[in-house]
C-alpha cells in the first residue's frame, strides 16, 4: 500500500546510487545477493538479541534490495536476475520472523509460525498472479519496471519494512503485531485471489 509512495521518495537517490554503482562495474546480481545476506546477517543478530544492530542490518539490506534495480537499469537487465531478486526476498522476509521465533520460541513461536504461514499465502498468491498475467502478456509499472508483474496490496514491502522495525525496536510485542500483520498478508492475499478471479475468469482473447 506504501510502496508507491515511498518509491516516489526513494527512486531518485537509488537511481542516482545505481548508475554510480555500474559505472564501477557492480553487478545487479552481485548486491542481490549481498543484501540477502546481510539480512540473513540481521536474523542472527536476532537470535542473539542484539535488535538495534539487527534493524541497522535490515536497513541495508533493504537499501541494497532497491538498488540492485537500479543497477539493472543502467546496465543489464536480465531475467535471471529478477528470479535471483524474488527468490531472496522471499529468504530475507521469512528469516526474519524465524529469528525471532528462535530468539524467544515459547513467546514467539506460534505468532512466528501464522505470520510465515501469512507471507506463504500472500507469497504465492503473488507470484501465481505474475505467472498467469505473463502468460497473458499482462504489462504494469505500478509499482515501477520490474521482471514480473507486481499486484499492489495491502500488505507490500514497506509495511513489512515497517514491521520488522517494530519488531527489533519492541521485542516485547513481537507476538500482538505478529497476529495482526499475519491477518493483514492474508486478507491482502485474498484480495488478489478476488482480484484475480475478475481478471482471469474468461478465457483469453484469441485476437
Amino acid at each position: 500500500m506504501l510502496d508507491g509512495a515511498a518509491r516516489k521518495w526513494i527512486q531518485g537517490p537509488l537511481d542516482r546510487g545505481g548508475l554510480w554503482l555500474a559505472a564501477r562495474g557492480v553487478t545487479a546480481d552481485h548486491v542481490t545477493l549481498l543484501s540477502c545476506l546481510v539480512g540473513l546477517a540481521a536474523a542472527g543478530l536476532i537470535v542473539m538479541g542484539h535488535m538495534l544492530a539487527a534493524l541497522f542490518l535490515i536497513v541495508l539490506s533493504r537499501i541494497g534490495d532497491g538498488l540492485d534495480g537500479s543497477i539493472a537499469r543502467a546496465s543489464r537487465k536480465t531475467d535471471f536476475g529478477g528470479y535471483l531478486d524474488i527468490t531472496l526476498d522471499f529468504v530475507f522476509y521469512g528469516a526474519i520472523p524465524l529469528g525471532f521465533v528462535v530468539y524467544d520460541p515459547a513467546a514467539n513461536g506460534l505468532a512466528g509460525a501464522a505470520l510465515i504461514f501469512s507471507f506463504y499465502v500472500n507469497g504465492a498468491s503473488f507470484l501465481a498472479y505474475a505467472v498467469v498475467a505473463e502468460k497473458r502478456g499482462l504489462s504494469t509499472e505500478a509499482r515501477g519496471v520490474k521482471s514480473i508483474y507486481f499486484t499492489t496490496g495491502l500488505a507490500e514491502a514497506s509495511e513489512t519494512f515497517i514491521v520488522f522495525g517494530i519488531f527489533c525496536l519492541w521485542p516485547a510485542g513481537f507476538a500482538p503485531v505478529a497476529w495482526v500483520f499475519a491477518v493483514i498478508c492474508l486478507y491482502t492475499a485474498l484480495s488478489r485471489i478476488v482480484q484475480a478471479r475478475a481478471a482471469f475468469a474468461e478465457p483469453p482473447s484469441q485476437g
